[in-house]
C-alpha cells in the first residue's frame, strides 16, 4: 500500500501572502523626482503684477466709485420733440387751374438744419441765460462738485461747451423729426431749459417765416414800382405834348381834316358839273361862267393846301410839321400803352406774391412736449464703472504684456 501525497491546504498565511502580492501590483509608480527642482512660490515679479493691478485697475475703480456715489449730484433729463411744419393751403383758382406751388418738403428740411445748428449755438445759450440764469442752474448742487458742475465765473465760451455736454440733440434728416435732451440738477430746471429752448426755435421759425413772406413781394413789389414810375413818366410826357401842340387828340383831328377834305371833294365835283351844264347853254363872256369858274378854283386850291398839310413841311397844331407831330404822338402813345401793360402786369404779380404769402404756414410741431422727471437718471454710475473698469483693466494687461514681451527678450 502506497502513500498518496496529501495536498496542502491554503492558510491564513498564504492568503494574507498573495492578498499583499495583487495590492503591490495595483500601486501606482511614483513619478521619479528630478535633480535641481523645488517647490513653487511667490516671486517678486509676481508681487509687482499684483500692485500694478491695485494701482491701474483696483484703485481708479474705488476712486470712481467714491466720487459717483458720494460726490456726484444727482441730475434730472427732460425730453422734448419737435418738427418744423410747413404748409401751403391753395384757394379755390389754384385747385381749378393748378397753379398752386407749394413748399415742398426742402424747406421744412432746411429750417431743422438751421434750427440744429442754433441751438448748438453761442446767441442761443446767451438768450436762455439772460432769461433764465443758466450759470446758477448749473452750478446748483447739494455738495460741491469740481468735475460735474458749471463755475458760475466761467466765460460765455466756457457755459456754451459746458451747454454742449448738458444738452444732447437727436436730429434724423430724412424724417425731420428733432429730439432734445436736457439735462440739470433739478427736475424743474431742466424743464423750465427745455420750454425755453422751444421758445426760442418758435421765434426763430416765426422770423425765418416773416423773412420768407418778404423775400416772396420784394421782387414783385420793386417790379410794381418801376412799373408805376415808368407809367407816370410815359402819361408826363404825353401831358407835356399835348400843352406844347395845343392838340388833345391828334387822331381825332385827322378824322376832321379827313372830313373836311371829303366835303371840299364833293364840293369840287358839285362845282365842276354846275360849270359844265352852264357852259353848255352860256355864251363865252357870261359872267355866270367866270363867277363858276372862281368858285372851282377856290375849291380846288383849298384841297391842295389840306392835302399839304400831311406832306412834308405840312404845318400842324402847335406851328410843327404834321407828321411829325402825328408820329411823335403816336410813339408817346405806345409808350403809355406798354407803360399801362406792365404796371397791370407787375400789380397782378404782387397780388398773387401776396396771396400765395399769406397762404404759406410754416410753424414748430411739437410731438413730445417737455416732460418732468419724477427720478434722477443722471449720471449713470453702474456704467460709467463698467466703462472705467474695462478701459482700466485693457490698461494693465496691455501693461503687463509690454512688461512680459521686454522680459523675455533679456
Amino acid at each position: 500500500m502506497t502513500d498518496t501525497p496529501i495536498e496542502p491546504t491554503d492558510t491564513n498565511s498564504e492568503k494574507r501572502i498573495r492578498k499583499g502580492r495583487a495590492g503591490r501590483r495595483r500601486k501606482p509608480d511614483l513619478p521619479k523626482k528630478v535633480p535641481g527642482s523645488s517647490p513653487a512660490f511667490m516671486r517678486k515679479r509676481h508681487y509687482t503684477l499684483m500692485v500694478s493691478f491695485v494701482i491701474i485697475v483696483f484703485l481708479p475703480l474705488m476712486a470712481a466709485s467714491w466720487y459717483l456715489y458720494a460726490k456726484a449730484a444727482d441730475q434730472y433729463a427732460s425730453t422734448l420733440g419737435f418738427t418744423v411744419r410747413s404748409e401751403d393751403v391753395s384757394s379755390a383758382i389754384d385747385i381749378l387751374g393748378g397753379l398752386g406751388s407749394s413748399l415742398g418738403g426742402g424747406s421744412g428740411a432746411q429750417d431743422s438744419n438751421i434750427l440744429y445748428e442754433f441751438m448748438r449755438s453761442q446767441q442761443l445759450v446767451q438768450d436762455i441765460d439772460d432769461k433764465l440764469d443758466l450759470r446758477a442752474m448749473f452750478s446748483k448742487q447739494r455738495d460741491p462738485d469740481w468735475l460735474l458742475s458749471f463755475n458760475p465765473e466761467g466765460t460765455i465760451e466756457d457755459l456754451t461747451r459746458y451747454w454742449e455736454r448738458m444738452i444732447r440733440i437727436s436730429y434724423d434728416s430724412g424724417s425731420g423729426l428733432m429730439e432734445v435732451r436736457v439735462r440739470a440738477f433739478t427736475a424743474e430746471d431742466a424743464k423750465a431749459i427745455a420750454d425755453a429752448i422751444f421758445e426760442e426755435n418758435s421765434a426763430i421759425v416765426n422770423e425765418l417765416s416773416a423773412i420768407a413772406r418778404a423775400d416772396a413781394t420784394r421782387y414783385a413789389g420793386e417790379d410794381l414800382s418801376q412799373s408805376v414810375e415808368r407809367l407816370k413818366q410815359a402819361r408826363e410826357a404825353l401831358t407835356t405834348f399835348r400843352l406844347k401842340n395845343q392838340i388833345v387828340d391828334p387822331n381825332a383831328d385827322i378824322q376832321a381834316q379827313m372830313g373836311l377834305l371829303t366835303n371840299l371833294q364833293t364840293q369840287q365835283a358839285e362845282a365842276l358839273i354846275d360849270f359844265d351844264l352852264l357852259a353848255d347853254v352860256a355864251r363865252d363872256d357870261d359872267p355866270r361862267l367866270e363867277q363858276a369858274q372862281r368858285r372851282l378854283d377856290v375849291i380846288e386850291a383849298r384841297i391842295e393846301a389840306e392835302r399839304q398839310k400831311f406832306g412834308v413841311g405840312g404845318q400842324g397844331p402847335g406851328g410843327g410839321e404834321y407828321a411829325t407831330t402825328i408820329a411823335d404822338f403816336e410813339r408817346l402813345t405806345v409808350d403809355r400803352h406798354f407803360a399801362e401793360a406792365a404796371y397791370a402786369a407787375s400789380l397782378s404779380a404782387r397780388d398773387a406774391s401776396v396771396a400765395e404769402a399769406n397762404r404759406q404756414s410754416r410753424y414748430l410741431a411739437t410731438y413730445i412736449k417737455p416732460t418732468l422727471a419724477q427720478k434722477s437718471e443722471f449720471p449713470q454710475r453702474l456704467i460709467l464703472l463698467a466703462v472705467i473698469g474695462l478701459f482700466s483693466g485693457l490698461i494693465w494687461a496691455i501693461f503687463i504684456l509690454v512688461y512680459y514681451a521686454l522680459r523675455d527678450r533679456r
